[in-house]
């Protein structure tokens, strides 16, 4: 996954006329710089689309950044409050504007960030058209590295001359429009900066051109411009001015792409509801027509007979009474179980080892004396109740269950 870093050019060069040209880099999850370079907007298309987020570092210059006092509020009624925090710091209807705060420090102050609407908006739907994913904003001046106790600031070459950025603390910054003029640049941003240190970021071009000029001003140091301090202090910036725009464009676009996945989903499930629903049908009707068949069948053996219960337990017990009416004990009853244990017990040393013997659920239940018989007796004995097509179950030590052989049950 990645992300897209793209420094867009102030309005003031825009307005010009000029090409916009857009620094850009592409940035692994893990900080690692996998491509930079410069290109207009309209030309990262591929990168936009297929990085997970798209970050825009707007031109200090384009975002106002106001310090306001706000009460203890929930986000939503911040999000509220915050247009008349800012009315009278603003030039025009607040309503106009984007506004994104930070957090609030120890004394309740916040930073208000303040951009045009309609302005931001063009820039951020046009992402979002290029298949951004997700997009945010940050105000350049709070892309710069904090140093406490020191100003940092950065020359941009623009074609309406220097754009100046400048990060004065941790969430206050100016942005604005020089001349292409090097001393008075150089002059302007010392006296920005006031008597604290400034640190200035140019390339490396500029860096040797503006070095003469830079030893003749006090507590002025230059150091080359790269994108890693802007990518490490953009993602602390706290604060995103896209968040109100993008989400809503964005989420439509994730829609429209799951759109026909998620129609032919509900579809194959509503297939397969309705297969599963005429099968059950089906099976439904055969256990009808088969239950009636059994019910006629039963009457048509047993005539005179109510049917009291299901026809096949019915039928069965009445044929289990029938074998007991002529003299023929089923397998399962307590003369047949009992002789066969009695001759099975034949083949143990010992014939003294019943404690008690009970009849229950067509199974004989034997207990046994203790220290009669060891695992030997009971192995020699289970083959026996085997061959007579009994099994032997031992649910707790001493206390057997013999009963017929399960049907289909290996013995």
């Amino acid at each position: 996954m990645t992300t897209l870093f793209i420094r867009y050019p102030s309005r003031a060069s825009i307005d010009s006329g000029a090409a916009q040209a857009c620094p850009f880099a592409l940035v692994g999850d893990g900080g690692n710089l996998l491509q930079q370079g410069t290109s207009p907007l309209g030309n990262l298309s591929d990168m936009v689309a297929s990085a997970r987020r798209v970050t825009l570092l707007l031109a200090a210059s384009d975002v106002t950044l106001l310090r306001v006092k706000a009460p203890p509020l929930s986000s939503a009624k911040l999000k509220a409050a915050l247009p008349a925090l800012v009315e009278e710091h603003v030039l025009g209807d607040p309503d106009d504007c984007v506004l994104a705060a930070s957090a609030a420090d120890d004394e309740g102050m916040r930073t208000v960030a303040v951009v045009q609407r309609a302005w931001l908006e063009v820039l951020v739907k046009a992402l979002v058209a290029q298949g951004a994913h997700a997009v945010s904003a940050v105000p350049s001046q709070l892309a710069l590295p904090f140093q406490p106790g020191a100003v940092s600031a950065a020359l941009v070459p623009g074609d309406a001359g220097y754009d100046v950025v400048m990060r004065q603390s941790q969430f206050e910054g100016l942005g604005m429009t020089l001349p292409a003029q090097p001393q008075t640049a150089l002059q302007t941003l010392r006296a920005l900066a006031g008597e604290q240190p400034l640190t200035l970021y140019v390339s490396a071009a500029q860096k040797t051109q503006f070095a003469p000029l830079a030893a003749e001003i006090p507590h002025l140091t230059l150091e080359e411009d790269h994108w890693a301090h802007w990518i490490a202090a953009a993602r602390g910036a706290g604060l995103d001015l896209a968040s109100g725009i993008a989400n809503s464009d964005a989420s439509a676009r994730a829609w429209q792409r799951w759109r026909w996945p998620l129609r032919i989903g509900v579809l194959a499930l509503l297939v397969n509801v309705v297969g599963l629903n005429i099968e059950w049908f089906r099976l439904k009707g055969e256990a009808k027509a088969v239950g009636q068949s059994m019910v006629q069948t039963f009457k048509s053996v047993y005539p005179n007979e109510p049917l009291v219960a299901a026809p096949q337990d019915q039928m069965r017990r009445n044929i289990r009474l029938a074998k007991a009416n002529s003299g023929e004990a089923g397998g399962d009853e307590f003369v047949t179980l009992s002789a066969a244990f009695g001759e099975a017990l034949g083949v143990l040393p010992r014939k003294d080892i019943i404690a008690n013997l009970e009849y229950k659920d067509h199974a004989l239940l034997v207990k046994v004396k203790p220290n009669t018989v060891d695992a030997s007796a009971v192995q020699l004995l289970r083959e026996a109740l085997a061959g007579r097509k009994l099994e032997m179950q031992e649910p707790t030590p001493g206390a057997w269950r013999i009963a017929p052989v399960a049907a289909g049950a290996k013995s």
